[in-house]
């Protein structure tokens, strides 16, 4: 039998290892240069806006977690907010992110703690970044913390990465389970409502398919 996993002390059931990566230099270093790209095309980003309106509402204060220069945010003409945080690693790409209020710069795998105090926002977006977390539960679990009662926490995620800082259980599950992945990662964190999966899959054409868009939308119990 394998040895298993037993992540802040607690018995997953995940497999030893499963948070190790290629790359184990410290995120701060490796995300010390700002990268001003676009880590998804123009589909999966229509996805994320898209899913972005359905679940948050109006005036809700929205915590941007892993963020970068640009969220995928609808204008605010569609969808006004309260306060929008941003927390990243890279504050030249924060700075240069025109719909955060307020800024926070903070490596997750070093401290998974969030520096807000308990139910603060009303919906916490996760884009594209999911895969880099090393303590998955613990970070979810504080996501569970900050979140008003009701909130919503937005996961998206294609199968684009970067492959030496992705954790080793997200590059060995098929692109298809990922989303119950993080539906375990959810379980582990606790204070979620049974979470719902939408997937955004462009047609095939002969030029190739577009990247496919994943988003699991859970609620604050």
């Amino acid at each position: 039998m394998a040895t298993r996993n037993t992540v802040g002390g607690r018995g997953d059931g995940l497999p030893a290892g499963a948070f190790q990566r290629m790359d184990e230099e410290a995120d701060r270093r490796f995300y010390d240069a700002p990268r001003f790209v676009q880590h998804i095309d123009d589909g999966a980003i229509g996805a994320v806006t898209a899913a972005i309106l359905r679940h948050i509402p109006p005036g809700a204060d929205l915590l941007d977690l892993m963020s970068s220069w640009v969220s995928h945010l609808p204008p605010a003409a569609d969808l006004p907010l309260g306060r929008v945080v941003g927390l990243g690693l890279n504050a030249d790409e924060l700075a240069r992110n025109p719909r955060l209020d307020e800024r926070t710069v903070r490596d997750l795998n070093a401290d998974p703690r969030l520096p807000y105090p308990d139910a603060t926002f009303d919906a916490v977006t996760i884009t594209v970044s999911v895969q880099y977390l090393t303590h998955p539960a613990e970070t979810l679990r504080e996501v569970a913390r900050v979140l008003r009662p009701g909130g919503v926490l937005l996961v998206s995620f294609s199968n684009r990465m970067f492959a030496t800082k992705a954790v080793r259980i997200w590059q060995e599950t098929p692109e298809e389970d990922r989303p119950a992945l993080v539906r375990l990662y959810l379980a582990l964190a606790g204070g979620f409502a049974p979470p719902a999966v939408e997937l955004h899959r462009p047609p095939r054409s002969w030029l190739g398919g577009g990247d496919p868009l994943w988003t699991v939308v859970a609620r604050r119990a």
